[in-house]
């Protein structure tokens, strides 16, 4: 039933990569103030999620150094997984565009399948913590994918290919799920290793590249409707933490 649970919702995950269709009936102006919105919420989810749930949960029966050893060792990872595979943006003057949509996607894939493993490894040590961090990675996916898909197109591809790219990468996640967990099934420790690791990605990408977003706002009513939807995402943890079951 656990791995029921973990394929649903890294499908669920994948389906945000199908997100590009709705923003063909929305005006540009409209999009940018709902994505703004949602990346001040999305980074305060991530927050709540690493130090409300992946870090609580990190800690039972384990030495508390280890835990914060492997929670740098994610904000490092994560550092250099953005750095060197994920690229956003070509830095080089003669780059090759439609050549950089591919290595997007490759980046993309990689960071999937890694958000596969992360949910099978929380499902595996609890229901809540599963639902928990499915809804941190949903969150954070849906700029992320409006981005992709942005990306997509501006590398020459068409809307309807942009889109049928990014859900077919999106999928890697359900095999890094597999994958995860089966890895768990045969390495009791990996579930201990998983959640710090995670924490850290999660405070990295909530630090390094979504709060920045919201600083880089000039207008104040713009900064502080994003720095409320911050909260609200922590709080939406901390209710979540109180009202979903084990």
């Amino acid at each position: 039933m656990v791995l029921v649970w973990i394929l649903l919702s890294t499908f669920l995950v994948s389906l945000i990569s199908l997100i590009g269709i709705f923003t063909l009936a929305i005006n540009d102006k409209l999009l940018q103030k709902i994505i703004f919105s949602l990346i001040g919420f999305s980074a305060g989810a991530l927050i709540g999620g690493a130090f409300l749930h992946l870090l609580p949960e990190a800690l039972k029966g384990t030495k508390s150094t280890t835990v914060f050893y492997y929670l740098i060792l994610g904000i490092v990872l994560f550092f250099l997984l953005e750095r060197y595979v994920h690229w956003r943006h070509c830095h080089e003057k003669d780059c090759d565009i439609h050549a950089f949509t591919y290595l997007n996607l490759v980046g993309d894939g990689l960071h999937n399948f890694i958000d596969g493993m992360v949910i099978a490894a929380s499902f595996v040590v609890s229901f809540k913590l599963g639902v928990v961090t499915t809804i941190a990675i949903i969150f954070h996916e849906i700029p992320q994918e409006l981005g992709d898909f942005g990306v997509l197109i501006f590398g020459g591809f068409t809307k309807k290919k942009a889109l049928v790219y990014n859900f077919l990468i999106a999928l890697t996640a359900m095999l890094g799920a597999v994958v995860g967990y089966f890895i768990i099934d045969f390495a009791k420790g990996f579930s201990n290793f998983i959640m710090p690791l995670t924490a850290g990605g999660f405070i990295y990408i909530a630090t390094s590249d979504l709060i920045p977003q919201i600083h880089k706002e000039t207008d104040l009513r713009r900064s502080s409707l994003a720095f409320f939807a911050f909260l609200l995402g922590i709080v939406f943890m901390a209710l979540a933490k109180q009202i979903l079951p084990e």
